[in-house]
């Protein structure tokens, strides 16, 4: 029964139910659900569920196969570790957001076609919007407005690209796309349409910046379902929809390099990790447009990471605000003394988003760039590694010391609740597990691995790398510390058009309207009231006046007749006899000629 009972239905159902609990029966249902989530995953097997036909049109709402199941299975473990971080919430309203967010998210990676994933896809708009706004306030309410106009606009994108290449196809079966001289116009604007839908959800740049504006503005817990499901549902239906599209690679490669530097001007702790997904994401990008197997496995099992030690570090960064109410770099330090658990969990984290050996990261990251440079694309290569050299500087080296060590900022919080630390705790053994034993993870992928990641060369490399990273940051520290200052991103493009959008229709737009009102009031008004005068002057002097002597002359012919109507008989003979002598005379007027 597993094998077609659909894992969205259960969180989407269950978290529609959840406002029905209340205290401890809350918080139970919130972890059994997801719990019941990673055993329906377990019992899946590869095959094509939930098939029916809608309208003319083939509907396949429930498809597994290996690589639907490596995202299957790490948004389940994200999704029970989530909810356990989140745990200590007493309402239930960011809980049925995150769950309908979750389930949607299921929905995407188990859809068979692209209205099933269309409906999948606004759903986790719309509902990961709920996480930001939850945070109350004005920036978070703005924030939020901003990232549903976006991923609004994308679903437009994606709904027309669907529709083009239905009319184009045929066919409405979720798969790969193509492109080229052979393909109709139709099927390459499809083409065109849909990857930039796809890339808007993966943040790729100019697209990036509603992640970087939105996710810091979130939710304490909101921000970590944030930072494993949105990102990472893109680079999923990129890998099923354009292997080997070669921009790609290079988008990927400047996504990676693009995050690393503007991290580098950043003081908000989760606007830097923030830079940081769309650093990482750009390996799992670049991995899709090299395309081969190797490259895939490689984007599947890095995805798979990263959603773990990303989770990971925004919830050691969350425990931090959750106890200070702080979030800003230059207002942090000395943490280390009173929340060392805190400390050393998102350390984890850092050496593994930084490929340290035996963490993560180094079995994952280094597929994708093994692929690269297997794929004679050196230059991209030797720029991936490069980027892996400033993830470690900046989350592993700038952001912990100024947010833990550093300058003593005064604050002594305690550790966070059991359940934020249980939670990380989790995550942390995975980033470890997986480094330590990446066959548990190599057996998931989709293609069959022929990779070794822990190599002599290898290991000294990435040693090499990282142990000079570390050098320059102790040398150029001075030059490091952050600064209280707003860091501008593409998103001062689409902002700075919204304020010139709304200038022109209060200004030129409002004053033309009012123009028009004036004009119509001075000239059109007068002009019907005029006319209207006028009218009601002929109906008065005119059709007025020929009614009422219509009704005088009735009324004067009805006295008339009353005063006949004497009831007399001789009367009414003599008018009889004169009315008969007045028709004879009449007639012999007529016989003679004379009428």
């Amino acid at each position: 029964m597993t094998e077609w009972f659909h894992p969205a239905i259960t969180l989407i159902l269950g978290g529609l139910l959840l406002p029905l609990f209340r205290g401890q029966s809350l918080k139970a249902m919130s972890l059994i659900l997801p719990a019941l989530v990673i055993y329906q995953v377990s019992q899946l097997t590869p095959g094509t569920y939930g098939q029916l036909d809608f309208a003319g049109i083939s509907l396949v709402m429930f498809k597994v196969d290996k690589l639907a199941l490596v995202f299957g299975w790490v948004f389940a473990i994200m999704s029970f570790i989530g909810n356990l971080y989140s745990l200590h919430l007493e309402k239930p309203g960011q809980r049925v957001a995150a769950f309908l967010y979750m389930g949607s998210a299921f929905g995407v990676v188990f859809a068979g076609d692209w209205f099933t994933l269309l409906v999948s896809w606004e759903v986790m708009a719309f509902a990961s919007a709920y996480l930001i706004f939850a945070a109350q306030g004005d920036p978070a309410i703005r924030a939020g407005f901003r990232y549903l106009m976006i991923h609004v606009a994308g679903g437009v994108l994606l709904l027309g690209g669907i529709v083009l290449h239905g009319i184009d196809s045929g066919s409405y079966l979720f798969g790969p796309l193509q492109t080229g001289p052979d393909m109709s116009p139709q099927g390459n604007l499809a083409y065109t349409l849909i990857m930039v839908s796809f890339m808007l959800n993966a943040a790729v740049p100019p697209l990036n910046a509603w992640l970087t504006d939105a996710y810091p503005e979130a939710t304490v817990t909101g921000a970590v379902f944030l930072s494993a499901f949105t990102t990472k549902t893109a680079v999923y239906v990129l890998i099923r929809t354009y292997p080997g599209a070669e921009v790609l690679v290079w988008f990927g490669v400047m996504m990676a390099l693009y995050g690393v530097v503007f991290a580098v001007l950043e003081n908000d702790c989760r606007r830097l990790l923030g830079y940081h997904i769309v650093s990482q994401v750009g390996y799992m990008v670049a991995g899709v447009g090299i395309g081969t197997e190797l490259a895939l496995n490689g984007t599947a099992s890095h995805a798979f990471s990263h959603i773990l030690y990303k989770g990971l570090l925004f919830m050691g960064a969350g425990a931090v605000i959750h106890m200070t109410g702080r979030r800003k770099l230059t207002e942090l330090g000395g943490l280390y003394r009173t929340m060392p658990w805190t400390v050393a969990l998102y350390m984890i984290g850092a050496f593994a988003i930084s490929a340290f050996p035996f963490f993560s990261g180094f079995v994952s990251k280094s597929m994708v760039i093994a692929a690269a440079a297997g794929d004679h694309s050196a230059t991209a290569a030797l720029l991936l590694t490069v980027a892996s050299s400033g993830t470690f500087l900046h989350t592993g080296l700038k952001l912990p010391y100024y947010m833990f060590f550093g300058k003593d900022c005064g604050l002594r919080p305690k550790e966070p609740p059991l359940n934020m630390l249980l939670a990380m705790g989790i995550a942390a053994v995975f980033c470890v597990g997986i480094g330590v034993f990446p066959g548990y993870l190599y057996d998931l992928l989709p293609y069959p691995v022929d990779f070794e990641p822990y190599t002599a060369v290898h290991i000294t490399e990435s040693l090499g790398i990282l142990m000079f990273t570390l050098l320059a940051f102790v040398l150029f520290l001075k030059y490091l510390d952050p600064e209280n200052t707003i860091s501008l991103d593409t998103d001062w493009l689409y902002r700075r058009g919204a304020r010139l959008f709304m200038w022109f229709a209060h200004r030129p737009v409002l004053a033309w309207e009012q123009m028009v009102i004036t004009l119509g009031d001075g000239l059109g008004l007068r002009t019907v009231h005029r006319l209207s005068k006028e009218s009601m002057r002929a109906d008065t002097h005119m059709v007025d006046a020929a009614v009422n002597g219509v009704a005088r002359l009735s009324l004067a012919t009805g006295g008339l007749l009353r005063r006949l109507q004497t009831g007399i008989v001789s009367h009414y003979g003599l008018a009889m006899v004169v009315g008969l002598m007045v028709m004879g005379g009449f007639y012999l007027l007529v016989q003679g000629g004379v009428l």
